[in-house]
This record gives C-alpha cells, structure tokens and sequence, in this order.
C-alpha cells in the first residue's frame, strides 16, 4: 500500500474518532440537561411552591372604595329670605332698603367609603359582613344660577343705601343656614344611611358573594353642624335686579335618593 493511501486512511480514522467524540459529549450534555430537568421537578414534586397569600379584606376595601364619597341622598329646597339695611345720619334714619331673595340649595349627604379599614370587614367563604362608616353631609351650597332677586327697594325717594351686593350675599348665607338645617330635620342623613346599606350590598352581591350583610352606624350627634360660608356658590359681583315683580313661587323642598 503507498504512502497516500495510508496517509488517507489515517485521516479517516481521526476523522471518525473525532466526530465519535463529539456525539459523546452532545449525548453527555443532553443527558445532563435532563437530568436536571428530572431533579428540578422532582423537587418541585417534593417541596411544592406555597400559594400565594392573598388578604380579601383588602381586595374588598379596595373594590368599595372606588367609589369614594357615596352620595345616596340629595335635598334640594327653595327658600325666600328678605334682608335690609337702613341709611342713617347721628342715629337718625333716612331711608331703609329691602331685598327680597329666592334661593335654591342642594345638601349632598352619603358615606366616606375612604374611611373602611380592615377590621370593618369579615370574610369566610362567600360571606362576607362589612361596617360602614358614619354617614355625614359631603356638600351644601346655593345655585346662585337658579336663584334670584325678587325684589329690591331702597325706600321712599331712593335715601335707602345703595347696597344690593352686600345684601344678596347676606340672604345667600341665610338660605344656606335654612335649607341646610331643613335638610337635617327631614332625615337626610337616616335617609343616606339606608341607601349606601342597599347600594353597598348590591355591588359585593354582583362580585360573587352569596351571603352579604353590610351594617351601618347610626348618625352621630353634631353631624349636622351648620355649614360655613365656604360652602356657599361663588356669588354674582352685582344681583340682577328685578324690573317687574312676579308671583311669589310655592316654595316646596326635596328629598330624594341618588340613583
């Protein structure tokens, strides 16, 4: 045999031992990955991951306060209100002016679901008992918008002062007082307390809950304390002034559930 051919065959056979080698190690490899594969879920089998811990009540909290002050009563009243003020010299009196005011307010009165903690909700199972917080007044103002001066007289001759802004702020604050404390006397609050019970039970009834109950607090003394006047509307610069008086309207106030 010449020396080609033997230095041919000798190629070969390093060739050939080269790739045996080769799949030798892909083989190793590939086994070694399965056999980590094996063990990885052999322990996963033995030491199975803890679920993870999921606090309901505050699942629950999260889902009723999105809903934030709940309004669930709204009273809106109309109230006549006359103010005056008389121009005077050394005590003596020179004229006297009226005006007479129509105001409309609106007191806004409902729960702060802001306020439920943890400690207010009870879960087992699909029961679920929640408290919820005092009901209290959210809003009271006047509409300066739809109300109005009824009437404005600065007396005989026109000696009254010319004070009209000062006077409509004045019946402003009075109506609000009026309407506000009207309010109050017609349950409002009772009124608020019972709507965000049912309003509250129906939205944790439509999450999956077969068994709810929702308490409420009773009104707590103070809770209609009479309003600032920061709460009023922003006021006019000037009233617009009547120029031929009409009828007195019927004056009827309002207490009405939200929807």
């Amino acid at each position: 045999m010449g020396k080609g051919c033997r230095g041919f065959l000798n190629s070969l056979v390093l060739l050939t031992t080269g790739a045996v080698l080769m799949l030798i190690v892909v083989a190793s490899a590939s086994a070694w990955r399965s056999k980590g594969r094996w063990l990885q879920e052999l322990g996963m089998t033995l030491n199975p991951p803890s679920p993870a811990q999921v606090d309901v009540r505050s699942v629950v909290i999260r889902q009723v306060q999105g809903a934030s002050d709940l309004t669930t009563a709204i009273f809106t009243m109309e109230a006549v209100v006359p103010t005056s003020k008389n121009q005077a010299i050394g005590g003596f009196v020179l004229g006297q002016t009226t005006l007479l005011y129509i105001a409309r307010g609106e007191v806004r009165a409902g729960v702060n679901l802001g306020e439920l903690k943890s400690e207010n909700v009870q879960v087992t199972g699909n029961q679920i008992r929640l408290l919820l917080p005092a009901p209290r007044i959210l809003d009271s103002k006047i509409d300066v918008t739809r109300s109005t001066v009824y009437d404005y007289d600065r007396g005989f001759l026109g000696l009254g002062p010319d004070v009209a802004p000062e006077l409509q702020a004045q019946a402003e604050q009075q109506a609000l007082q009026k309407i506000f404390l009207t309010a109050c006397n017609e349950g409002i609050l009772t009124q608020a307390n019972e709507r965000a019970r049912l309003v509250v039970t129906q939205l944790l009834s439509t999450s999956g809950y077969k068994d709810v109950t929702v308490d409420t607090q009773a009104v707590p003394l103070g809770a209609c304390a009479a309003p600032s006047t920061a709460s009023l509307a922003p006021t006019p610069v000037a009233p617009t002034l009547p120029t031929t008086p009409s009828p007195a309207p019927t004056i009827a106030p309002s207490l009405a559930p939200t929807n």
